[in-house]
């Protein structure tokens, strides 16, 4: 009889749910991006989201053809390791470090923002201190919530991806329709007074804000199914959302908010004032609404904005946590940190140092209280890390030609890629711009890094392992002793624990042919810590599940176990058998404290029914 080895990692996001979840991070950033750019660039904003725009469509074409390359977590970090070394990569992953915890912290930093503006008993959250405090306040409830290991709803967050942008497709849409003026947005520009030409180079590094999460979908290549295709197909999919978006809003802003002289002559827009001046800087988005006349509508489409955009940037602010959770597993687990920051809490199976010395120093950024010093400190740590993306990619096609690349970037020349070229002299121009004209940024920078090196280097010493050596520390696999036949009876457990019953009517379905019975129990990993992440307990609770079943069963039972998340086990058990062609699936239908009969899982088997599906009901101990 044909046999297979059913063991590793699970891959079940498709083109949809990458696409959803990079452009939730993404699409964010619009909420505070457009007023910090128009701060500064005036009039001149939508041309500097073009500008930007034509940068990240060049950094997207690097990440899409390097992640297709190496589908890993680590995103620049990965690319740097394979084209360099160690100490590169961990360079790149200090910079992403910078990113997530900005990140962090301006996603939270807008969030009362918007609460405010359209909760008028509620309007002291838009100034200092209410901003600050709040912001702290959603750091560490967040922080607290990802270590204790809360599921988070991946079809929630594609929900409100899509809503997101439609809102956005719909507000534009409007805006047009309304609003949208050629003379005035041509009225808005005088070339090197309104902005001064320092300005507007400052605002394009601040204009990269808006594509925070581009490395998401790197992060998200060990969970790929069909990653060679489905990796590009929804970095493409993010660039087209984008565009969409970047290209078209900012010019319906300028419009509904034109640029203005004040009694002291100077030029401003409301856009990139604060609230104490009577401008929108911290809603931006808000602020297009209330200054398009909408009529009977207006209260209603206000409210929606307002709630809908705290949301997207409270998801934000998770979804940075959650890069820093599982950046700090990666680096502890590539001999870059000190194993204590990487370790997993016994019980939630979470990096809980990790997160709450990084959610930590979110919180002090966030003290600051200047939202174009977060913009500016995120766009330091994000041109560093794009540009060490373009270097890598630009050196694995001399170094590596040989190596498969199911995706290869537009524009070759000479064996070079022109956009790895193009994005690289971008984000490289927009760093030196970002460190020559603000010495504190600079300054903070600098120091973020010099802290980083110092302590990789006195860490990697105290191993007694060089600079440049990449060392993993060892992994544990699932227990195997035997590989799971075709035509088996594939068995369901989670980590909830044994269920003889459904063991028992496994063992009735195979006795009548001589069927083998294969063993899957699944093991939830929370969404702060990365899908390989190490747990013991989990893992050696899922053997004994196993193991029992090999004794109530006998010799034809073999098993394994793999890691999911939550709410993927349903899928993870439809491809496994339809791999195996398993002859039934059994799995037990566990107690549930009202709503519906079935859970996620077992209606997905029951929806997909790659064959015969018996339920087992389990005891309610």
């Amino acid at each position: 009889m044909a046999q297979r080895r059913l063991h590793g990692l699970q891959r079940v996001l498709g083109v949809n749910a990458l696409f959803s979840t990079a452009y939730g991070n993404v699409g964010s950033s619009i909420y505070y991006a457009l007023g910090l750019v128009a701060g500064y660039a005036l009039g001149l904003t939508p041309i500097v989201f073009l500008i930007t725009g034509a940068i990240f469509f060049a950094t997207a074409a690097t990440y899409a053809e390097a992640t297709a390359m190496y589908p890993e977590a680590g995103g620049s970090s990965s690319f740097a390791r394979r084209a360099y070394n160690e100490l590169a990569s961990f360079f790149a992953a200090w910079a992403q470090m910078l990113n997530y915890v900005v990140t962090v912290a301006i996603s939270a930093f807008f969030v009362p923002h918007y609460v405010g503006g359209v909760f008028e008993p509620l309007d002291f959250l838009k100034t200092a201190p209410g901003d600050i405090v709040f912001a702290i306040v959603v750091i560490a409830l967040l922080s607290l919530i990802n270590v204790f290991g809360a599921e988070e709803s991946a079809a929630l967050n594609i929900a409100l991806a899509v809503v997101d942008f439609l809102t956005q497709v719909l507000l534009v849409g409007v805006g047009v329709f309304l609003v949208l003026s050629p003379d005035t947005l041509i009225d808005n520009v005088s070339l090197g007074v309104a902005p001064t030409w320092s300005d507007f180079l400052i605002a394009i590094p601040i204009g990269m804000v808006a594509y925070t999460g581009i490395e998401t979908i790197s992060n998200m290549a060990e969970e790929a199914k069909d990653e060679a295709k489905t990796i590009p197909a929804a970095i493409k999919r993010v660039q087209i959302a984008v565009f969409a978006i970047y290209f078209t809003l900012p010019a319906v802003a300028l419009s509904a908010l034109p640029v203005t002289q004040n009694a002291e002559g100077e030029y401003e827009t409301k856009l990139g004032l604060s609230e104490e001046e009577g401008g929108f800087a911290g809603d931006p988005i808000l602020g297009v609404v209330k200054a398009i006349d909408l009529g009977a509508m207006q209260g209603a489409a206000e409210l929606y904005v307002g709630i809908l955009a705290a949301t997207i940037l409270l998801i934000a602010t998770n979804a940075g946590i959650i890069g820093v959770s599982r950046l700090v597993y990666s680096m502890g687990v590539h001999r870059q940190l000190p194993d204590r920051l990487r370790r997993l809490h016994p019980k939630y199976g979470t990096p809980w140092i990790g997160i709450l010395l990084f959610g930590g120093i979110a919180c002090l950024i966030t003290t600051s209280g200047q939202a174009d010093f977060l913009g500016l400190l995120y766009a330091f740590g994000a041109m560093l890390s794009f540009s060490i993306a373009h270097l890598s990619l630009i050196r694995l096609r001399k170094v590596r030609p040989d190596v498969a690349r199911p995706y290869v970037g537009p524009g070759t020349v000479r064996g070079v890629p022109a956009l790895a070229v193009f994005g690289l002299v971008g984000t490289g121009s927009a760093f030196l711009v970002t460190v020559a004209l603000h010495l504190d940024v600079a300054a903070v920078g600098i120091g973020w890094l010099v802290v980083g090196v110092a302590l990789y280097v006195a860490y990697r010493r105290n191993q007694g392992l060089d600079l440049t050596s990449t060392v993993k520390v060892a992994m544990p696999q699932p227990v195997l002793d035997r590989e799971a036949e075709y035509d088996s009876v594939l068995v369901a457990y989670d980590e909830a624990g044994f269920v003889p019953s459904v063991m028992a009517t496994a063992s009735k379905l195979a006795a009548r042919r001589r069927r083998g019975i294969h063993v899957l129990v699944t093991i939830a990993v929370p969404q702060s810590s990365p899908i390989d992440a190490e747990l013991p307990e989990q893992e050696l609770a899922a053997q004994a599940v196993i193991e029992e079943a090999k004794l109530m069963g006998g010799r034809r039972v073999s098993g394994h176990y793999v890691k999911v998340r939550s709410g993927q086990a349903g899928r993870v058990i439809v491809d496994e058998a339809r791999a195996m062609r398993a002859a039934a699936v059994v799995l037990p239908l566990r107690p549930r404290r009202g709503g519906a009969l079935f859970g996620m899982d077992v209606e997905t088997v029951l929806a997909e029914r790659p064959c015969r599906v018996i339920i087992e009901s389990a005891p309610a101990t």
